[in-house]
């Protein structure tokens, strides 16, 4: 299996995180870190059911596979996570020491990988990771795409019901 197959398969897997993230009612995001071609670490957003604001796919992830390594440093580990991770996921991959970084579709308001700007580029921080985007990228921007159109169709009429029941006409 070729190191591409491989960014397919595992980023996949992070896709069926995603799709779990979205049955929660959660932003589809999902993440998996793998180690020696073995998925070691699982995550999905889950801020809003887990009502903390750090419950981030990759930081979820990056905890099952401390826990799985019994270690705080993921050494020579890779991150695949479906999209772009924003400052603070990408803060947690250098203090756990990721190696590598997949990730399918850009982040265009809070990416910090080449979108808004590109924090494994700044040679001024102490940790240095190889990043790859664009695996599956389509796949993740639709998941994305249809969880927010879906939640339009949902919140809009709740939000003018509500609008209206504080303004009597």
């Amino acid at each position: 299996m070729t190191n591409g197959d491989k960014d397919i398969q595992f980023m996949q897997a992070a896709l069926e995180q995603a799709a779990t993230a979205q049955a929660m009612g959660e932003v589809p995001v999902g993440a998996v870190v793998v180690h020696n071609n073995v998925i070691i670490g699982r995550g999905y957003n889950c801020p809003i059911a887990s009502e903390d604001p750090t419950a981030h796919a990759e930081i979820m992830a990056l905890r099952d596979a401390g826990h799985h390594l019994k270690n705080y440093r993921l050494l020579n580990c890779t991150l695949y996570v479906t999209l772009e991770p924003c400052l603070m996921c990408i803060g947690a991959l250098f203090h756990a020491r990721i190696e590598r970084l997949v990730y399918a579709t850009a982040d265009p308001k809070t990416g910090v990988c080449g979108s808004v700007m590109n924090l494994p580029a700044c040679t001024q921080l102490n940790h240095h990771l190889h990043v790859h985007s664009g695996v599956l990228a389509e796949d993740a921007r639709q998941q994305i795409k249809q969880f927010f159109a879906q939640r339009r169709r949902h919140t809009e009429p709740a939000m003018l019901d509500s609008i209206a029941d504080t303004h009597p006409s």
